[in-house]
This record gives C-alpha cells, structure tokens and sequence, in this order.
C-alpha cells in the first residue's frame, strides 16, 4: 500500500515533456509544478505529521488513499496548466500523510525482534514506489496509447486494490483520540532524539535534493542534450536513482547503521560528480552510473538517518518524530529543484545543473566531515 501511494507521485515523470507540448510552460514552470508536490507534503506533515499517533494508522492512510485518487482523477481532466498544479498538491498532501504514518504502521505490524528488517521494508517500499512510478508510465507512454490517460487509469486501479487490503489490516494505535485533538506541529524534538536528528537530517536533505534533480530536470536534460525522446528510456534513468537507493538500504544491514551515513554521503558525492560529469560532455553512461551510485549512496544515508532516529524516539512520539525528519528531507526536494529552474533560462539547462552540483557537493562534503567527526549514536547508547 505505501509503494501504491507513492508510485502516484513520481508518475507524471516522464510526461511532463507531453504536457509541455500540449500547454506550452517553460523548464521553469516543470520545476515549479514538481515543488508544488513537495510543498503539499511539507504543509501536511506539519499540519497533521502526527495525526495517526491521535486518531490511528488506518484512518490516515485511507485519506491518504483518497488524496492520492483524486490526485490522479485531476491528471484525467487536465485542461491546462491548474489541473498540474492541483493534482501534484493532492499528490503531495496524500505522501505528507503517508510518510509518518506508513512507517511506524509497518514497524508496528513487524513481528517481535524485526524492527529493523521492518525499517527497511517500510523505506524500500517508499523508494521502490518512487521509482515504478516513472517506469510504469514511461513505459505505458512509450508503448501503449493514451499516455497522459492511461498511466492514471492503472494508478486508480492499484489505489482501490489498495483501499480493500486497508481493511483488513489491524489497527497498532491502542489509545485513540478524537480527530479535533490533532494540533499543527511545530518542528519541535524529545531531547533524546535531538543528537541523532541533526546529523540524520542534513544526510536526507541532500540525498532528496539529488532525487529532486534527478526527477524534475533529468528527463529535459536527456532529450534536449542526449537526443533521447523515448519514454520508457527517460522513465527507466529516473528510475534506477530510486531502485539503486533501494539496494543501499539493504546494504545498511552489513554496513551498520553509525557508518551508513558517512559512507552514503562519500557516495552521494561520487554520484553528483558524475552528474557533473553527464552535463558537461553529455555522456548517457555517466548520467546513469550517477543515478546508481548516488542513489546507493542515498539509500544508505537514508535508512542509516531513519534507524537512528526510530531507535531514539518513544513509540508515542514515533510518527511526529519520522514526519520531522521528511519535512526537512522534501525541503532538498523543492528549495534546490527551483533554484535550478530560475538559472535555465540566464545559463542554460546544463550550466544550471553544475551550480546546483556545486551548491549539493559542498554541503554534502560538510556533512560528512560532521558526521565522520561526531558520528551517530549506536542503538545500545541511545537506549542507555
């Protein structure tokens, strides 16, 4: 259910070169409708990041569900650029609810002793549904007809698949509350999170910031400098960054969670210098060693960033406590994207892509240097 309602939110990846045609925006606006979606998952974590703590886990995924089906419904009627904005919102506010809740619902549901297999499981299906979305439709684009309506049409099938097995889940919240009790939260931390937190966060913040790139500005970059045009080759790029962050989530398990971070960061930088690389001689081979590499290294800062924090945070707190976590993630993924967006039209797709690169390789080098210097806390010591 949580890979179903984030495939909707990376589907209209490989179509936004479609509705360019169709309604005539520029690569600023492109980047401009991705960070709506960031904006809408932004808005909701902090508005009600902690609902599921209150009022249960199954409830605010089943509106989570809803958000994410009228999402697609007005992808289905777009008319104009409206539609884009409105449907990449509903998709925002439907993973904003998604995120906290999906997570801690799944560790929740782990049998006694799996919490961190659970962790895994409840990233990979976060990462393994952003990267199907761009596969699934590139290839729904590229092969079958109506690719601005058929790619949605299936997403709508998935979601009601998805809302009938909600059902017969078991709900984990004992205590549940009245829906009114739900208050905005303030970006506030338990203080035995708060050693863990800054470390974790600024990993994932520019881990997203990469995926951020990768799924608004890549597919623009591989038509007009690659002479690529086919959808599913553009979808499958996009989607190797997700499915490599994947694999190092997996990889965390042999690499442990205190290296994890440092180790992904050293990756994430390896990853955008080949980016670097792809932009100035317009290689396709090193765009996708770029996606595998910093994806690898995302995935292993990532799940590193939320184990530590899942393991120094109180069962009643978890969820507000993970939402805190992707608010500053999904900020990398809006803040830099239009940043790049502004300086295509003084420098150029490519020139705007090296600034970004730049701007991420130094904050990701300082994070490392952190992170190597004051390293993240073993379970055994945040326990203590």
């Amino acid at each position: 259910m949580f890979a179903v309602c984030m495939i909707g939110t990376t589907l209209p990846t490989p179509l936004y070169g479609l509705y360019q045609e169709k309604f005539g925006f520029s690569e600023l606006t492109v980047t401009v409708v991705y960070a709506v979606y960031a904006a809408g998952v932004i808005g909701m974590l902090l508005l009600a990041g902690n609902a599921s703590d209150a009022v249960g886990r199954r409830p605010v995924l089943l509106a989570g569900l809803g958000f994410a089906a009228v999402s697609a419904v007005c992808f289905l009627a777009a008319t104009g650029l409206d539609w884009l904005y409105a449907g990449r919102l509903l998709s925002g506010l439907s993973a904003g609810l998604f995120t906290g809740a999906a997570t801690a619902y799944v560790i929740e549901l782990a049998p006694h002793g799996g919490g961190s297999r659970a962790t895994f499981v409840a990233t990979a299906a976060n990462m393994g549904g952003l990267g199907c979305g761009p596969l699934l439709a590139g290839l729904l684009a590229q092969y079958a007809r109506w690719p601005l309506y058929l790619p949605f049409i299936v997403h709508l099938g998935m979601l009601a698949c998805s809302a009938a097995a909600l059902l017969w889940l078991p709900e984990t919240v004992r205590d549940r509350q009245p829906l009114r009790t739900v208050r905005p939260q303030r970006p506030a931390l338990p203080p035995s999170v708060r050693p863990v937190f800054a470390p974790a966060a600024i990993a994932s913040f520019v881990g997203f910031a990469l995926f951020g790139v990768f799924t608004s500005v890549s597919p623009a970059f591989l038509a007009e400098s690659l002479d690529v045009h086919n959808h599913a080759v553009t979808g499958l790029v996009v989607a190797l960054a997700f499915f490599a962050s994947t694999a190092g989530q997996w990889a965390v398990g042999r690499v442990g969670v205190v290296l994890s971070l440092p180790v992904g960061c050293a990756a994430l930088l390896a990853g955008l210098a080949l980016l670097a690389g792809a932009l100035a001689w317009d290689l396709l081979p090193l765009i996708i060693l770029s996606a595998l590499i910093g994806g690898g290294g995302q995935g292993l800062s990532f799940r590193g960033a939320m184990s530590a924090v899942a393991d120094a945070t109180t069962p009643d707190r978890r969820a507000a406590v993970i939402s805190a976590l992707f608010v500053v993630a999904y900020t990398g993924i809006s803040i830099p994207v239009i940043g790049v967006g502004l300086l295509v039209s003084p420098i150029g797709l490519e020139g705007a892509g090296l600034v970004f690169i730049a701007c991420m390789a130094l904050l990701v080098t300082t994070a490392g240097i952190y992170l190597l210097r004051r390293p993240v806390p073993t379970p055994d010591a945040s326990a203590a």
